[in-house]
């Protein structure tokens, strides 16, 4: 019986994988990341993430969680970290590890998910960008892109941005935060950054979001558009899906105290 949660702060860079969810005879971070851990702790386990992200998509800031016992409570947090980063590829990191209460979970428990979309505008290739960000071989508007996103903010039917297939008889309604559009400056390279926060997800739905407001920002579209789009509750109302590699699942917020060191 369980007495206590493993919580692994991961962060994985997404080219090579296939996803996070297992899938069979293919390359994917849940896969990784089982078996260094059922190495360290000689037996089976499952995992839990706050969020399934798709092949291509990075993260810096994932959450995975799995029971343990008592005996495992006490295996050292050093020891532990310096076992799972021996265990697993290098283009996945074990950026911390911590305890939480029995029954916790990483994605029930999550009160918010933050992404990260990269866009790098502009007829140079980027350079230190280039495998984390879309290049957009244009020019984008980002106020116009900032202004027409605001009516996506707050609760809504998010159904025009989600892969049609995966919304047949399943909610679509989501709770969206925050979302900007903004220009900013990462390791010397111009980037356009879109930085959506909510409560949870649709398949592709910020990917989408992303290619509707760039339609916006290239000027083939108005900023009241994007309104029309949501009002629509129709896949191909909206622009198209943008690609997997510039977007990174950036963080999650859990209740206070909910989590402590793994001593």
């Amino acid at each position: 019986m369980a007495d206590a949660t493993m919580v692994i702060e991961l962060g994985y860079r997404g080219a090579d994988f296939a996803g996070f969810a297992e899938q069979p005879s293919e390359r994917t971070v849940a896969g990784e990341l089982r078996r260094a851990l059922e190495t360290v702790l000689r037996r089976p386990i499952e995992l839990t993430c706050a969020g399934r992200t798709d092949a291509g998509v990075h993260a810096l800031c994932q959450y995975v969680s799995l029971p343990v016992s008592a005996d495992e409570l006490k295996l050292p947090a050093r020891r532990l970290l310096r076992a799972l980063v021996a265990l697993t590829p290098d283009d996945l990191s074990i950026r911390g590890i911590q305890r939480a209460p029995e029954g916790f979970s990483a994605r029930f428990d999550a009160l918010s998910r933050s992404y990260r979309y990269r866009i790098a505008a502009g007829e140079a290739r980027p350079v230190l960008a280039w495998d984390h960000a879309w290049w957009y071989k244009g020019a984008l508007d980002v106020e116009a892109m900032n202004a027409a996103a605001q009516p996506l903010v707050g609760e809504h039917d998010f159904k025009s941005f989600c892969k049609a297939t995966s919304a047949v008889g399943r909610p679509t309604c989501r709770r969206v935060e925050g979302l900007t559009v903004s220009s900013v400056c990462e390791a010397g390279e111009r980037l356009v950054a879109i930085d959506v926060t909510g409560n949870a997800f649709l398949h592709n739905m910020v990917r989408t979001i992303a290619g509707t407001l760039v339609e916006v920002g290239r000027g083939h579209r108005p900023a009241a558009w994007v309104s029309e789009v949501l009002d629509a509750l129709e896949r191909t109302a909206a622009g198209p899906c943008a690609p997997a590699k510039g977007l990174t699942f950036v963080g999650v917020a859990y209740p206070k105290r909910m989590l402590e060191s793994w001593e």
